[in-house]
């Protein structure tokens, strides 16, 4: 039974749902983003990438018209799909090249815990199986342990039972569904212990709960590995938060982080076979207000009980050793003494300037060195009278030697950052800290902008503040010691003003992800420094840069504004 036109479009009615003032929808700011720029993409033809409702609302009719629940009171019944899965559904399989093959190879999500992503991805997982058009597709659920990568696996074992049309063509067995007579097509559990990871010719990967895994990265990589060989498959990544630091949660977060951090920044960090719907409390303190707690919880009120929440967040007022599971299984902030800093909108300023219209007289300093992966940075604020803005000019270096491995490996586009101006190359495998001193020397005789003080961090190579104390003088270097109790007020206040839009950095596409990456380390007493989290390919030295300059200016103001 065909059940929706072919001008359905789930995506654009739940953009709509939300996306005004007075949307009846309620949803966080990744999920905004995700969506602005999925509808962003319905008009426009992005990398040769377009939407096809049919495509889009295949997958909808193949789930409504033959998947059942198997339990509770809906048992035997055909699924329902909620508007807000549609339109993630959708997303997930609409978009789609000349070939007709999909865009996205990796799909994500993070979603507070009973707002059935396990029925979802059983779903989805038959799909794959028989349904989108794949000869001899293989469909795994995998786990570290052998009974979570079951949950899925089991799940569509029982609505295959339920399900009259589908148990023509699929055979459940002891440990697999079989429709070799339909496709030559199998489902199996597999988990890290099993014998037959390798050479997998894999067409669709169900990978449910990883905020569990341990150790989970290396099964990861053997996984999205046995993908390549073929035209459209499809990793489906379904979890909520977690405990497990360190590991392959946190790897897939942060990489969701730069993604939505990117859809609205040129030169910002694309992955465009990957999306992510991440549906979380944008602040751990909104968990009091019942507005909001459909940010992390879509199903709120229809799937998931909104009784049971309530009684557990009543019980967590009262009980404060009860907020921090709350608040990662329900909630979707992560059990760690980390949070992001600033949301996009905090830091986003594109006003732009020009030295030599508003002839600064002195400029502050600060420098984030790198040893031989990350960036280097350099940086100078400076004011101006009668103007509150804090103006900002960078500069960055990435050793020469590792330039093509970093662009290949982080994904970003270092090799345009270096094109326009702001980023340059060391000579070698290392950063030579000579540049660094170099580039402050140019600011100040070519733009006329004098360091009055330059703030670094005093671990910082010897020689390099030796050959600043000869080329500016001695009185002009301030170490800035790194940590909570120095970084933490300054840091406070520079966010303030990052949102309070006195900050102008030119719209600098390399401090804008560097402050989409920073996250706060926040000790018992509230106090905070800057971190980049466990993600080896994600850089905030832009942002240490500038801190340290801050710092050195926060701490001789009222000098430095008698200088001005």
């Amino acid at each position: 039974m065909i059940k929706y036109p072919d001008d359905y479009n789930p995506i654009l009615d739940y953009w709509n749902t939300f996306a005004q003032n007075g949307g009846k929808e309620i949803v966080d700011t990744k999920i905004y983003s995700t969506y602005k720029h999925l509808v962003w993409k319905l008009s426009h033809n992005e990398d040769g990438f377009f939407y096809s409702n049919f495509r889009g609302n295949h997958v909808l009719e193949f789930i409504e018209n033959y998947c059942h629940h198997s339990k509770g009171s809906q048992g035997g019944k055909t699924i329902e799909l909620e508007l807000w899965e549609k339109a993630m559904l959708a997303s997930i399989f609409g978009f789609i090249d000349e070939e007709e093959h999909r865009q996205y190879q990796r799909a994500t999500l993070i979603i507070g815990k009973k707002n059935g992503k396990s029925l979802l991805g059983s779903a989805v997982s038959l799909y794959l199986q028989v349904a989108d058009g794949e000869p001899g597709p293989e469909i795994y659920a995998v786990a570290t342990k052998k009974d979570q990568s079951k949950i899925i696996w089991k799940e569509a074992r029982s609505m295959v039972k339920k399900s009259p049309q589908l148990k023509k063509i699929i055979k459940p067995k002891v440990n697999e569904l079989d429709s070799e007579d339909y496709n030559d097509g199998i489902f199996k559990p597999l988990a890290s212990d099993s014998d037959s990871l390798d050479g997998l010719n894999v067409h669709g990967v169900l990978m449910d709960e990883i905020h569990q895994w341990k150790n989970g990265e290396s099964l990861y990589n053997i996984m999205a590995d046995g993908i390549t060989a073929r035209t459209q498959p499809l990793i489906f990544i379904t979890s909520t938060a977690g405990t497990v630091r360190e590991d392959i949660y946190d790897q897939i977060y942060e990489e969701a982080e730069m993604t939505i951090g990117g859809y609205d920044q040129s030169d910002g960090y694309k992955d465009h076979r990957s999306i992510f719907f991440i549906y979380e409390l944008d602040s751990r303190s909104e968990w009091t207000e019942e507005k909001n707690w459909k940010k992390a919880n879509p199903g709120l009120g229809t799937i998931k009980n909104r009784t049971t929440l309530s009684e557990k967040v009543e019980r967590a007022k009262q009980n404060s050793a009860l907020v921090k599971n709350l608040l990662c299984k329900e909630f979707n902030i992560r059990e760690t003494s980390t949070e992001s800093w600033l949301n996009f909108e905090d830091f986003n300023n594109e006003m732009v300037f020009d030295a030599a219209e508003l002839k600064p007289r002195y400029g502050v300093g600060g420098i984030d060195l790198s040893k031989t992966t990350d960036l280097t940075c350099a940086t100078v604020i400076f004011q101006v009278p009668d103007d509150e803005h804090i103006y900002v000019k960078q500069m960055y270096w990435l050793p020469e030697d590792r330039f093509e491995q970093r662009i290949k490996e982080d994904k970003i586009p270092y090799d345009k950052w270096k094109d326009r101006g702001l980023l340059r190359l060391s000579q070698g495998n290392k950063i030579n800290y000579k540049d660094i001193t170099k580039w402050f020397y140019e600011v100040q005789t070519e733009e006329d902008i004098y360091m009055f003080k330059i703030g670094y961090d005093s671990w910082s190579a010897t020689y390099l503040t030796d050959e600043l104390q000869d080329t500016f003088g001695k009185a002009v270097t301030e170490p800035v010691i790194q940590g909570k109790k120095t970084l933490s007020a300054p840091m406070n206040s520079l966010g303030a003003d990052f949102k309070s839009q006195k900050i102008v950095y030119n719209n600098n596409p390399i401090l804008k992800w560097c402050i989409s990456n920073t996250t706060v380390d926040i000790d018992r007493n509230g106090n905070i420094q800057p971190s980049k989290g466990s993600n080896q390919h994600k850089r905030i030295d832009g942002l240490a840069s500038l801190l340290d300059a801050y710092v050195a200016w926060e701490n001789h103001m009222d000098e430095y504004q008698s200088l001005i």
